[in-house]
């Protein structure tokens, strides 16, 4: 079993509400998920938790 799947994961809120691209975040200790919402089954990127804190950053610039 895959260490994220208990972990809740929140859809973006710049995600379009009509299907369109969305993109889910889950968290565990040190680490960020991120995977497609319409295909979860096909995996995540695991990112570093510093690495999300700034690509968020970098976003929000």
């Amino acid at each position: 079993m895959s260490m994220w799947a208990h972990v809740s994961f929140r859809k973006s809120s710049r995600s379009d509400v009509n299907g369109g691209d969305c993109v889910e975040v889950g968290a565990l200790p040190g680490l960020v998920g991120v995977r497609d919402s319409k295909k979860p089954e096909a995996g995540l990127l695991e990112l570093p938790t510093t690495a999300w804190t700034r690509f968020v950053s970098e976003l929000r610039g």
